[in-house]
C-alpha cells in the first residue's frame, strides 16, 4: 500500500453510518485521496463522486470495491478498463476465483475478502513496532559501541 495515493470506492454510501462510509473515511484520514464512485451522489466525505470509474478524469492507484457478490463480475468488467494496479474486495464481497485469475492474468493485484481499513491498521502498526525495534537496536548498538 506504499504506492497506492488514490483510492476509488465503488459502492462507498451516502448514509454515513454505512461500513463504506467509516472505511473511505478512515482512509481519507490516514492521508490517501478517496474517489467515490456512486451513481446516486454529489458528494460523499467532501469529495465529488462519480458514477462510474470511466468518469473519473485522473490515474486511480486501488479501487476498493463494496458491492453485492452478484455485482463483482460486471463490476470487475469495469475495473479492468481502466488502468489501476489493484483491485480490492472488501468482506463481504464473496470468494471470486474466476475474477481473481481474470485480474491477476493481467498484472493486476487482487485482493479479496478483506477489509483495506483493518489492513492498513495492521501494516501501521507492523511499521511502528518494526521502527520502534529498529531504534532501539541502534540505541543498544550505539551504546555497546561506547564502551
Amino acid at each position: 500500500m506504499n504506492e497506492v495515493k488514490t483510492i476509488a470506492i465503488i459502492g462507498i454510501s451516502k448514509n454515513q453510518h454505512k461500513d463504506s462510509q467509516y472505511v473511505g473515511g478512515y482512509l481519507k484520514n490516514a492521508g490517501y485521496r478517496v474517489v467515490p464512485v456512486n451513481p446516486t451522489a454529489k458528494t460523499i466525505l467532501g469529495e465529488k463522486a462519480y458514477p462510474d470509474l470511466k468518469s473519473i478524469p485522473f490515474r486511480v492507484d486501488a479501487i476498493d470495491i463494496f458491492r453485492k457478490p452478484e455485482d463483482i463480475p460486471s463490476v470487475i468488467d469495469e475495473a479492468l478498463k481502466i488502468d489501476t494496479p489493484v483491485i480490492w474486495l472488501q468482506i463481504g464481497t464473496g470468494l471470486h476465483p474466476t475474477q481473481k485469475h481474470r485480474v491477476e492474468q493481467r498484472g493486476k493485484i487482487f485482493v479479496q475478502n478483506r477489509c483495506m481499513k483493518v489492513d492498513h491498521q495492521f501494516l501501521m502498526r507492523s511499521s511502528t513496532t518494526n521502527q520502534s525495534n529498529v531504534t532501539s537496536n541502534k540505541r543498544k548498538e550505539t551504546h555497546e559501541h561506547q564502551w
